[in-house]
């Protein structure tokens, strides 16, 4: 499980000034670092794209075009790996589609216990980040799996071109790779592109 750091760095989105700032003093008494706080949806999603914080606490009914929920979604997209959590008086939006859909990893009532609140934070993060290194796990399998295929290509148009065997060919492309200082699947890349009508990709 990825560790969790005990300062979690927190954006805060809320439109009421004193709801805001007896947030930002809760959190500052839990120990965290508020990096910033906004009044809008907008806001929030321009200030975290800039200071990629831990988490982002997204009051759900904001002023604007862009409210708790749009941010979300565009936080999502715009910085995807940070924890979002939702906050809200409205009881029944548990149960709103909108907020299932909105990339939310938690949702909070108003007024929220400090204990609750920590709580919360902290395991947003950690799924947050096991999340993103999961995507990241995956990304690097995919690629994995691309160069092997590539590799594979080229070590047949190889053995075809030389007449070496598959060994042979598979050591042609390894000391080529190290005599140029390049990953194997460029010099992969290389063959393929060499071949007429095929293409690396």
């Amino acid at each position: 499980m990825t560790d969790t750091p005990d300062t979690l760095r927190v954006l805060v989105a809320e439109d009421d000034r004193a709801a805001r700032e007896t947030l930002v003093d809760l959190l500052s008494t839990l120990g965290h670092l508020v990096v910033a706080q906004v009044a809008s949806g907008a806001d929030a999603v321009r200030q975290t794209v800039e200071l990629n914080p831990d988490a982002v606490l997204l009051d759900v009914h904001m002023p604007g075009e862009s409210g708790g929920l749009e941010a979300a979604h565009d936080i999502t997209v715009q910085a995807p790996g940070i924890a979002i959590i939702l906050f809200t008086g409205d009881a029944t939006l548990a149960l709103s589609n909108d907020a299932l859909r909105s990339h939310a990893v938690a949702l909070l009532p108003k007024p929220v216990p400090s204990a609750t609140l920590d709580a919360t934070l902290r395991l947003a993060v950690a799924r947050a980040r096991e999340l993103r290194d999961a995507r990241a796990d995956a990304q690097q399998a995919r690629e994995q799996l691309e160069a092997r295929k590539l590799i594979e290509r080229a070590k047949g148009i190889l053995m075809r071109r030389t007449g070496s065997s598959e060994q042979e060919a598979y050591r042609i492309m390894q000391r080529t790779s190290q005599d140029k200082s390049v990953p194997m699947v460029n010099i992969a890349k290389a063959v393929l592109e060499s071949e007429p009508g095929l293409k690396a990709s």
